[in-house]
């Protein structure tokens, strides 16, 4: 399935690098494509459920932002699982450990499934938000031993965050396998870059086209962070709060927030383009020479497999 749009348009289908794999989402479904060790194709699709549909409550500015993200780490993870099923660590199949056989028990495979996926959407908010922002604001209180200056407090703990991420980001992207995942992750963007521009999704192509793409989760990851520092300056410089860990108290409070705002700039970023929000793209765009690498062949076709079953039959209904 070939789109022929005669005109370039942005679209709000998006992707995620897996094991050997991409998912895809659009506006109505979503499917998972994996090439298995013997080289061939395993698809997984399924219909979208927003939960906004349910509860429009949901779906209003700055509130849209949290539950996207939740939804999307769910999503996500589930993903990863499905990937990650066709490439086991080790060649032989290792006996289940007496807590893995309890919970299939008690829970049985797919009760166990949710349990291990809610588990792991958990642990990885609870890791990036201690990492990323609480880390920086502990380390960040041993100034006071030496000033009282919000400002300095403030602009050490911005600092912090931001090497933090960037470290952490660098030494992840040295990992051999999660090169690997990072250049599937350029051939998710190549492939929806190639769809934009109207042109036949084929292998030479999508190979032609940028690997950086303005609406990325990696970009999301880093603007959350640096609209936590603004948000976080103005709030403390108007209502200091002297005790660390009540400070730490008031960002966790602050994050609904600070994701929902960041959502909505990215919205407006990835539906414009201008000057300025060419210009307020290129951190996270600058970000993506870590998280984004060129994808051989293989991959490609990959990701033009995944995004051919997510484009929706009626035109113009993932305009961005």
């Amino acid at each position: 399935m070939a789109d022929n749009r005669c005109n370039t348009f942005r679209t709000t289908i998006g992707g995620q690098a897996l094991i050997e794999g991409i998912l895809m989402r659009g506006p109505e479904k979503q499917a998972i494509v994996v090439r298995d060790p013997e080289g061939g194709l395993v698809v997984k699709e399924e219909e979208l459920k927003l939960i906004k549909d349910k509860y429009p409550i949901l779906g209003l500015p700055l509130v849209r932002g949290s539950v996207t993200f939740l939804d999307s780490m769910v999503k996500g993870v589930k993903a990863l699982m499905f990937s990650a099923d066709y490439y086991p660590e080790e060649a032989g199949v290792e006996e289940p450990s007496k807590f893995e056989k309890w919970l299939d028990e008690k829970l049985g495979n797919e009760k166990m499934e949710k349990v291990l996926i809610a588990f792991a959407v958990v642990a990885a908010v609870f890791f990036s938000i201690g990492l990323f922002m609480l880390l920086p604001t502990f380390l960040a209180s041993f100034v006071e031993q030496f000033t009282d200056s919000v400002l300095i407090r403030n602009l050490v703990d911005a600092v912090l965050r931001i090497a933090i991420f960037m470290a952490y980001m660098i030494a992840v992207s040295r990992m051999k396998d999660i090169r690997r995942v990072f250049s599937y992750h350029g051939a998710e963007h190549k492939t929806i870059f190639c769809y934009e521009k109207g042109l036949e999704l084929t292998v030479e192509n999508v190979r032609r086209q940028s690997k950086h793409h303005p609406r990325c989760g990696t970009s999301f990851m880093l603007v959350v962070i640096i609209v936590a520092i603004l948000v976080n300056t103005v709030v403390f410089a108007l209502f200091p709060v002297k005790n660390v860990f009540l400070r730490m108290l008031v960002q966790l409070a602050l994050l609904p927030f600070v994701v929902g705002i960041t959502y909505e700039f990215n919205r407006y970023v990835g539906g414009h383009d201008n000057p300025v929000t060419n210009l307020l793209a290129k951190p996270g765009l600058w970000m993506q020479n870590f998280t984004t690498f060129e994808p051989d062949d293989s991959m490609i076709e990959v990701a033009i497999e995944a995004l051919k079953r997510v484009i929706p039959a009626e035109r113009g209904k993932d305009q961005w």
